[in-house]
């Protein structure tokens, strides 16, 4: 939730309108993360002084405030930081006042922006009341920059980086932050814990490596991480901070990545987000912060410090060339984000495959597995955690996982698995999916399993994501960037890489040798009849337009398919607003049938299975009671009669992948009709993409 921007420029004269441009044009592109205000803050015209824009609604307004304040947009500055952000409210409604970025005091000495929740700001904010500090919003992150004022006021002469360190060291919960002062000219820190954030580099010459060093406290390096990160605000005599510990020196290494061959640091500029998307229209070099990376910018540098050296943490970050292209995350023809990707999908599903699955010679190959197949082939059971879509594509794929491997499967919700402290042995193999790889409950169930010692495995979309990162091995589902809220593309392309996931799991067995082969032929067809599906764009544009003044609806499923009605549910609930339940077929004459008449909107998944039989049951229940039900079947299925039933036609193929294709009709569904209600497709009301917090 939330989206964070910054810019940074060092030796590289820029005027107020690029600045400005390049801050709001940063939050357009991360408006998916939250929309319900956006705010940024960047140098006065003064020494000391920041001009801070806030407003409710859109990034659109907030572009229509600046120009309406015209601030002088021809200043040029040759060492300029600003920070912006795009909000979804966590704490306090919508408003000017709650919007980031926050201040520590109304000359705005230090001003921060926040992804996340901290979870102690009530007793940050009693701490800091007491010492006469006067809170204006009803956020947490207002007490981060007042802490920072605070620490910076007891002890003056401390540096942008232990001031920060002293910082963290007080927080508890979640966070990516930027933290700017008007006491660090020119610099911004930024942070990571449980948050997303990636920093991109732009630089005149070619860089004279790529990585950069991590530095650490070397008194810290041997202490335990909860003694080195003790809470000294709230621990220590009278509430007071303890003075910084004069021996605590860092280990200071050069940036040499950033350095000219005469040793000085050349022109760069610095572009910090919650993700990658956000940047690559400037540049492809970025560099992924791990969890409890404090990244200090300042003169042309990028040093990167710890609270403390944690085994298993590398000495470097790697700066890497991201393969994102700009007309990726842009709309090209297309209304909307979401149907744009709901489009891609034949394109994306053969990404999910290439160099993976051979058709022609039936082989698969999982890089990111190699090395723990063999271990996972012995584990005990399979555990799948994940939330919303994810949790559907673990569903649909589950029997395939049964059937092929003949492992125990469990299909967790990752927040219901830590409400109930579910028991996690060594001998399970707990598998991560989720498409931004930063989902909370998700990680949260993650570090619960690493310290029950289980092997852990991510499924996601997002490289250098903290689920890629966290997990021992996993698989990258290749779909692109995805900005509609509404999770589409990576839906299918999760449940491709899972397919062969569990086709990897078999091949040592050779009673499953013909099914394998028949999966793999089916796996290869799935582009092109992607194509042939999405053709029915049209007819389901004009069904739904049956559809305006419902305000209920059902979807039926049996078997797999019952994931692929609980993902369509899902789709029309949170685009369209309307209510819709998706239910097994077998539970309907439990009480559900007393639902059905002539005028509730039922949608019926009917494609040919082993279960075909028993799903058409349903069927006749609900046509004998006086419904009409909206069939989804294979093509030229004679069973449902064109009198009776509305019919949507896919074309047959294994019934393992048929949920591939009878998933795509429910998204074209819930696309127009959330454009028949007049809702806004990629920023439905009170969601936000990427879901950072509990």
């Amino acid at each position: 939730m939330c989206g964070i921007f910054g810019y940074i420029n060092y030796l590289v004269e820029k005027d107020r309108k690029y600045i400005l441009d390049t801050l709001v044009n940063g939050l357009a592109r991360l408006e998916y993360r939250g929309y319900d205000s956006a705010g940024l803050a960047v140098d006065g015209d003064k020494k000391k002084q920041v001009f801070a824009y806030k407003e409710v609604g859109k990034v659109a307004k907030l572009r229509a405030l600046i120009d309406q304040e015209q601030p002088d947009m021809t200043k040029v500055f040759d060492n300029h930081c600003g920070i912006a952000h795009t909000r979804w409210a966590t704490h306090g409604p919508p408003s000017r006042k709650n919007c980031h970025p926050h201040r520590s005091d109304p000359n705005w000495e230090f001003a921060v922006v926040h992804n996340g929740i901290i979870t102690n700001y009530k007793e940050l904010k009693e701490l800091l009341s007491g010492k006469g500090f006067k809170f204006e919003t009803e956020t947490d992150t207002e007490a981060i920059a007042k802490l920072a004022k605070y620490i910076y006021d007891e002890h003056p002469t401390i540096d942008f980086t232990t001031l920060t360190k002293a910082v963290i060291k007080e927080l508890q919960g979640a966070f990516g932050l930027l933290l700017k002062s008007v006491h660090f000219p020119g610099e911004v820190v930024a942070a990571r814990k449980g948050s997303p954030l990636v920093v991109g580099v732009r630089t005149e010459k070619k860089m004279k490596v790529d990585f950069v060093d991590v530095e650490y406290a070397e008194n810290e390096a041997a202490l335990p991480a909860e003694q080195a990160s003790h809470n000294v605000a709230l621990r220590s005599n009278n509430n007071l901070l303890a003075p910084p510990d004069k021996s605590n020196l860092l280990h200071r290494s050069q940036s040499r990545a950033f350095l000219s061959d005469d040793g000085v640091p050349q022109p760069t500029e610095f572009f910090l987000s919650s993700d990658p998307s956000a940047i690559v229209e400037h540049t492809k070099k970025v560099l992924y912060l791990e969890d409890d990376d404090i990244a200090h910018i300042h003169e042309g540098q990028l040093n990167i410090h710890r609270l403390s050296k944690m085994d298993g943490t590398s000495n470097v970050r790697a700066i890497q060339t991201i393969e994102i292209e700009l007309q990726e995350i842009m709309k090209g023809r297309f209304d909307h984000f979401m149907q744009k990707e709901i489009f891609e999908q034949p394109e994306s599903i053969v990404n999910a495959m290439r160099g993976r699955l051979n058709v022609e010679e039936k082989t698969v190959t999982l890089g990111g597995l190699r090395q723990y197949i063999s271990t996972i082939r012995r584990c005990r059971r399979l555990i799948f955690i994940a939330c919303g879509t994810s949790y559907h594509s673990c569903m649909a794929v589950r029997g395939c996982f049964e059937e092929l491997t003949d492992i125990p499967i469990s299909v967790e919700l990752a927040s219901d698995f830590l409400d109930r402290q579910a028991p996690v042995f060594r001998d399970d193999t707990c598998v991560f999916v989720s498409q931004s790889g930063e989902t909370a409950d998700s990680l949260m169930a993650l570090r619960y399993c690493l310290e029950r010692g289980a092997l852990t495995v991510g499924i996601v979309n997002v490289v250098g994501s903290s689920i890629s990162l966290m997990t021992h091995c996993g698989v990258h589902i290749n779909a692109g960037p995805e900005i509609g809220v509404a999770s589409t593309k990576a839906y299918t392309s999760q449940f491709v890489c899972m397919v062969m996931f569990a086709l990897s799991l078999s091949e040592d067995r050779a009673s499953k040798t013909q099914r394998r082969l028949e999966i793999m032929e089916g796996l290869g067809k799935v582009s092109e009849q992607f194509k042939e599906i999405l053709k029915m764009d049209q007819d389901v544009k004009k069904l739904c337009e049956r559809f305006k003044d419902q305000k209920s609806m059902l979807l039926l499923g049996r078997g797999a398919q019952h994931a692929t009605a609980l993902e369509g549910a899902l789709k029309i609930k949170e685009i369209s607003y309307l209510h819709c339940e998706a239910v097994m077929s077998g539970e309907l004459k439990h009480g559900v049938l007393a639902l059905v008449d002539g005028q509730l909107p039922i949608v019926m998944i009917l494609t040919r299975d082993d279960i075909f039989t028993k799903s058409l049951n349903a069927y006749q229940q609900v046509i004998s009671r006086g419904g009409r039900p909206i069939v989804i079947c294979n093509t030229g299925d004679k069973e449902f009669p064109g009198e009776k039933t509305d019919k949507i036609e896919v074309p047959h193929t294994v019934d393992i992948l048929q949920g591939l294709y009878n998933v795509i009709p429910l998204q074209l569904m819930s696309y127009w009709l959330a454009i028949n209600a007049g809702a806004d497709v990629d920023n439905p009301r009170n969601l936000a993409k990427s879901v950072t917090v509990e």
